[in-house]
């Protein structure tokens, strides 16, 4: 060992010696003696900056601290040391350092009933577990984990700017309840089909978050099919403001439709088979017909005031996919009977 002011490891020497970058996210946070807080993150992190003096070079420092650092507890103290041990670092060589106070981090993989509370949530929640909460309305701050180590990759690739180096953002201020509110409605979505907007912010992150905890089994659920002798409808999934996907399948010969929108409109895509649309304005009784098949990616779309209807003029089962701009509500549908073909024709 080589000892300055506190004994250093050989193999942290040896380490730091070869590293460019140094990143500290180790840490003891629920020791069984007190102790170890001040041995586990203040002692280690001075020994770590005495290991960084010896290798006589300017290494950055990237340091996970804790917002606990601003507690007056064991564990906080010895935060407050360790950030100021890497102070003192960039004080004496002028290297770089960069200190995070870090708030509630989420993400896949963090272990459930020890310190976070989304983890234990989504685990309880994805195992139909109960999950306890002593205040809905307790404000949290979250921070996502991929938003992190991103962050963190762009440190030490020197993409960051001076002024937003030493902040991880976004940071989601929300509560406990709200937390607790979406993880359900993710878990619910299988039987209502309805998805919240998971493709921005928290909800996406809370989304891909929960999903990680999905025990393998209940990596699929099935759907409910309403099969007559035309085909088959299904539903697949519908949003709060963006509409609804289905699918639905027709015989050889079978015509599908024969109705009109109002407001409702439609998109078609046929994945298996041969279809005819055909449409016709229930005002002018002008009349238009395609052909689309599977072979060609072709979106049919629907538009107000023409009356429409699909035929299977293929040998085998015809599919099509089928988004709609609003969920059905069967108390106002707004769909219409008319032919689009009279009955001579």
């Amino acid at each position: 060992m080589i000892c300055h002011d506190r004994c250093v490891p050989q193999a942290l020497l040896a380490q730091v010696a070869a590293a460019d970058f140094i990143f500290h996210l180790a840490g003891v946070n629920r020791p069984d003696d007190t102790a170890e807080f001040a041995t586990g993150n203040a002692d280690f992190t001075s020994r770590l900056c005495d290991a960084i003096l010896a290798s006589g070079r300017r290494i950055p420092v990237v340091y996970s601290s804790s917002i606990q650092a601003l507690a007056d507890n064991p564990y906080g103290r010895s935060k407050r040391s360790a950030e100021q041990a890497l102070a003192d670092l960039a004080a004496r060589q002028g290297g770089a350092v960069h200190v995070f106070r870090l708030p509630n981090v989420f993400g896949k993989w963090a272990r459930p009933n020890y310190n976070s509370m989304v983890a234990t949530f989504c685990h309880n929640i994805a195992n139909g577990l109960p999950i306890q909460i002593h205040d809905v309305n307790a404000v949290v701050n979250l921070v996502y984990i991929d938003d992190v180590v991103r962050h963190f990759i762009g440190l030490m690739d020197g993409v960051l700017p001076d002024d937003l180096a030493d902040e991880v953002k976004p940071v989601y201020s929300t509560t406990v309840g709200q937390v607790a509110e979406l993880l359900e409605a993710f878990r619910d979505s299988r039987s209502t089909l309805t998805t919240e907007a998971v493709g921005t912010g928290l909800a996406r992150a809370l989304h891909s978050t929960y999903l990680s905890y999905l025990p393998a089994q209940a990596f699929s659920y099935e759907l409910p099919g309403y099969s007559d002798p035309r085909g088959t409808f299904v539903e697949m999934l519908k949003t709060r403001d963006s509409g609804q996907f289905a699918y639905f399948t027709a015989k050889p010969g079978v015509t599908r439709g024969g109705h009109y929108h109002h407001t409702k409109t439609e998109k078609f895509l046929v994945i298996r088979g041969s279809a005819r649309f055909g449409f016709r304005h229930i005002q002018s009784g002008e009349t238009y017909e395609l052909h689309t098949d599977g072979e060609k990616p072709v979106i049919v779309e629907t538009v107000p005031g023409w009356t429409h209807d699909v035929t299977n003029i293929g040998d085998d089962e015809l599919i099509v996919m089928l988004w709609a701009n609003e969920v059905f509500d069967r108390q106002n549908p707004d769909t219409y009977a008319m032919p689009v073909r009279s009955s001579g024709e």
